[in-house]
């Protein structure tokens, strides 16, 4: 393994989180032990279609064209899934144990959290998947609705519905907490969302991915420079600006949401690595070091360019083309 975490490498540097087959083997190393009666052939299935998907081969579909949200983001989040199943699993007494069958649907609902960016072939009004971004939990949530049941798991299709939405912000949690009657449930959207939340939080490249492609994906989803009253607001005026306003959303995150909402669950993973979190001390790193760059103002020492894993080639220019004309179009009439 080499000592210098990779750009494309999970948290520990071990798995190569832009490789669907890398992920599932790794996947697969922690579910065999854990559930040994457990078939992962529909794991794998949905691995394959999550490939053919989010490469634009799957007929009705668009591939995957977001910039910060692309095959890795995802990859990395289903990988945190599975360890943080895997932990919670092995340490609870019998009769709160997860089980196979509903870890796997904690799995697919991971893989397939964000297929809400991913266009279909009759969003005809759409440029790019990051016009989604206020409603594609509940496009996802669409999505394993009717997918789930073509892997033979379609009395779980409600379940998955309702607690991909603990990686969002479109439905109050204390709503999708009450549609969930069965507890086991409600934990696998806590696991799901925490791994949603300190994946990405904990890639190695962050800083530089919210400059540059999560700013982008605010601004054509009408986050960076929402409507107020018919005007254009300024939430985030630039990346930079972003950037600036992310260790308030980190402490937030892991105040509100991974603390409070989803009572630690990050925890469940520290027995694979000897009581320590891996995620969350690669977090603090990139904390501490975006508040070194801010007092500084150093915007140099950002230098990271890690690569997209998208359908297309140059997703970036074709995002920053975009983004460039959303706002000016946004600003036409108010200057």
């Amino acid at each position: 393994m080499s000592s210098i975490r990779r750009s494309d490498f999970d948290v520990t540097n071990s798995v190569q989180v832009s490789s669907p087959q890398a992920v599932f083997a790794a996947v697969e190393g922690l579910c065999r032990p854990t559930w040994p009666e457990l078939s992962l052939e529909p794991l794998a299935r949905a691995f394959t279609h999550f490939e053919r998907l989010f490469a634009g081969e799957v007929p009705g579909w668009h591939g995957v064209d977001t910039v910060y949200h692309d095959r890795q983001h995802t990859l990395d989040i289903t990988l945190a899934v599975a360890r943080l199943l895997v932990g919670y699993e092995r340490q609870q007494p019998q009769d709160t144990r997860l089980g196979g069958t509903r870890a796997l649907v904690g799995l697919v609902t991971g893989l397939f959290h964000d297929v809400g960016y991913l266009r279909r072939a009759d969003d005809h009004d759409s440029r790019n998947g990051a016009e989604f971004t206020r409603t594609h939990v509940a496009r996802g949530a669409r999505f394993l609705g009717e997918y789930l049941p073509e892997l033979g798991l379609a009395a779980w299709a409600p379940v998955a519905s309702e607690i991909v939405h603990f990686t969002g912000y479109e439905v109050p949690f204390a709503h999708i907490e009450s549609q969930v009657r069965e507890p086991r449930d409600i934990v696998i959207g806590h696991l799901v969302g925490t791994a949603d939340m300190i994946a990405q939080m904990a890639d190695r490249c962050y800083l530089e991915k919210c400059r540059d492609r999560l700013y982008a994906e605010f601004v054509l989803g009408g986050v960076a420079l929402p409507f107020s009253e018919g005007y254009p607001q300024v939430k985030y005026a630039s990346g930079l600006d972003l950037l600036r306003q992310t260790p308030e959303f980190v402490s937030d995150v892991r105040e509100k949401r991974l603390d409070g909402d989803f009572h630690a669950a990050y925890r469940w993973l520290e027995i694979l690595y000897g009581g320590h979190n891996p995620y969350l001390d690669a977090i603090d790193r990139n904390v501490e070091y975006l508040r070194q760059v801010l007092r500084s103002e150093s915007w140099q020492l950002l230098r990271r360019r890690p690569p997209i894993f998208a359908a297309t080639e140059d997703a970036m220019t074709t995002m920053r083309g975009l983004m460039l004309g959303h706002i000016k179009r946004v600003w036409a009439g108010y200057t």
